[in-house]
């Protein structure tokens, strides 16, 4: 699949199969976040790869909004360098890379945010120096994936030559 028809097509999701997910593939998966760009190329961001039953368990009580993340075959912790102005944006970056990637091999992702942060910290051996700034559940789906997104049309969010004025281009694809 080209990378126009992985963006295309992948969805968030939070429901996946007991099917495991090789090894090789999470280390694809990491090692397309580690050849990310980053600000000034910093490289700041450090990845957690939890892939244990009791981890995953303990990540999800360890989170707000991700409880779901128990029921995933791994995840991955990002962590950044919050000193830096762009860490979030790089932080978001690679996690474009390793959903993309995964969606590649078929494998489904779905993010969240919003820890109980001493908790996660003192749970998974985080560093004052750096922010738990996102968090990726991956795992094969459990059901087959259609892809179908609800998107406005795009002469509704972008424009040329200035905000509010038509694109000129003619929708080709």
């Amino acid at each position: 699949m080209d990378v126009y028809e992985l963006v295309r097509t992948k969805l968030e999701t939070r429901d996946f199969s007991q099917k495991q997910v090789p090894d090789k593939i999470k280390l694809k998966i990491l090692e397309a976040a580690r050849f990310t760009q980053s600000g000034n190329n910093s490289q700041h961001w450090r990845f957690i790869l939890l892939d244990k039953k009791d981890e995953l368990d303990k990540l999800a009580e360890d989170s707000l909004y991700g409880k779901w993340v128990r029921n995933a075959n791994f995840a991955i912790i990002v962590l950044t360098d919050p000193s830096l102005g762009y860490h979030k944006i790089d932080a978001g970056r690679a996690v474009q890379s390793m959903q993309l990637t995964a969606w590649g091999e078929g494998v489904a992702s779905g993010v969240f945010v919003g820890v109980k942060d001493q908790e996660l910290r003192k749970d998974f051996g985080i560093p004052a120096n750096l922010a738990p700034t996102i968090t990726v559940g991956f795992g094969y789906p459990a059901r087959k994936v259609l892809g179908r997104k609800n998107r406005k049309q795009l002469s509704e969010i972008a424009f040329q030559h200035s905000f509010g004025s038509p694109l000129e281009i003619k929708n080709q694809l």
